[in-house]
């Protein structure tokens, strides 16, 4: 990822990291923005990312001439069949995470998460307008508003240093910027802002990924 962007009133560094999956604490490094993550319309933001990691391998290892050799193919281990390897990594998804989640919504599933093809980001969850929007874990409300094209009234939720959840195409916010909220509490209501349907529109962001929600969510 490359390029730049300006910053917009009512945009959040939050905001703009999730339009174009970015990690917002990397891009933060980034821009030389500090841990308040403030920013004001007109700034100019560099799209792209600096981990923390990468930083201190840069401050602390000397560059070699030296390149270590990569291990024979022969040795390598044999790889499972994808049915396996889809299930270990369900796994290391769950034991990654200290966070307890719960579902967002009470619907049924439209539409499940598609990484190919016709890209689904999070899932779609039925309802009618009105209905309850519950937070699916405890964290801080780092965007509240209208401003991502194609997700209508939107809410994020910081919720670690890892993960972010995301609400989308609601019918009324009920949740400020800043707010802490706890899991299982309402923070919006369902509607049809910016979709062709009435329904949840519902995001999980790994280190500001799109990752898969089925992998994280209590099974029903």
């Amino acid at each position: 990822m490359g390029g730049y962007y300006t910053v917009q009133p009512g945009d959040t560094l939050y905001s703009i990291a999730f339009r174009y999956g970015l990690n917002f604490r990397n891009m933060a490094r980034a821009n030389g923005i500090d841990r308040n993550y403030r920013i004001y319309p007109g700034q100019r933001l560099r799209l792209s990312e600096v981990s923390a990691s990468s930083t201190a391998r840069n401050v602390s290892r000397p560059r070699s001439s030296v390149t270590a050799a990569a291990p024979a193919s022969a040795s390598a281990k044999p790889q499972k069949p994808p049915a396996e390897r889809a299930a270990d990594q369900r796994q290391r998804a769950v034991a990654n995470t200290s966070i307890s989640w719960r579902w967002p919504a009470s619907g049924r599933i439209l539409r499940n998460f598609q990484s190919r093809g016709q890209i689904n980001k999070g899932i779609d969850i039925d309802g009618s307008r009105g209905d309850p929007v519950f937070a699916a874990a405890s964290g801080r409300v780092v965007y509240a508003g209208s401003g991502l094209l194609g997700y209508g009234n939107l809410i994020i939720i910081n919720h670690n240093e890892q993960f972010l959840s995301a609400y989308a195409h609601n019918n009324r916010l009920l949740v400020k910027e800043n707010q802490r909220v706890k899991t299982g509490q309402k923070i919006a209501e369902i509607g049809n802002s910016g979709a062709t349907r009435t329904m949840l529109h519902f995001e999980i962001r790994k280190d500001g990924k799109p990752v898969n929600p089925l992998h994280y969510l209590p099974k029903r």
